[in-house]
């Protein structure tokens, strides 16, 4: 099963943070938000079929969130958690830990905002368009 939200970057993409990386609906970014890799998100986990949401409260599921913006990739790859619900309206966060809210789409993730390619978070600070492509088996 599988999702696509279609974000774009902003001058403030840092990419620097070490346990989380997120995509928003929000249409602006400070410099305070070094999580943030994707603003003006065009869906919201609250979207998401619920079929998929039902599949990764799986805790033997495997989630894979693939990062795209101007030919550069990144994969993440996490863990399903049986509370996730993705209800949230605003955005979605994929973590390294488990704590699960109802933004989380994945947890025990491999990487974070900070883990992600340089080239990838520098095309999103020139507000390169964002594909994020969430996978969950």
């Amino acid at each position: 099963m599988e999702e696509v939200v279609r974000a774009r970057g902003h001058e403030n993409v840092t990419g620097r943070h070490a346990s989380t990386l997120e995509v928003t609906t929000d249409d602006y970014l400070t410099a305070a938000g070094d999580c943030i890799l994707g603003i003006e998100a065009d869906r919201t986990p609250a979207a998401f079929d619920r079929e998929f949401v039902s599949a990764c409260a799986d805790a033997d599921a495997m989630i894979t969130l693939v990062l795209e913006a101007d030919g550069h990739t990144e994969t993440v790859t996490g863990s399903g958690h049986p509370e996730i619900e993705l209800t949230n309206d605003r955005g979605f966060v994929a973590r390294t830990s488990t704590y699960v809210d109802d933004r989380t789409v994945l947890v025990d993730a491999d990487t974070a905002a900070g883990d992600v390619d340089r080239n990838l978070v520098s095309a999103l600070a020139d507000g390169a368009d964002l594909t994020a492509t969430l996978r969950v088996e």
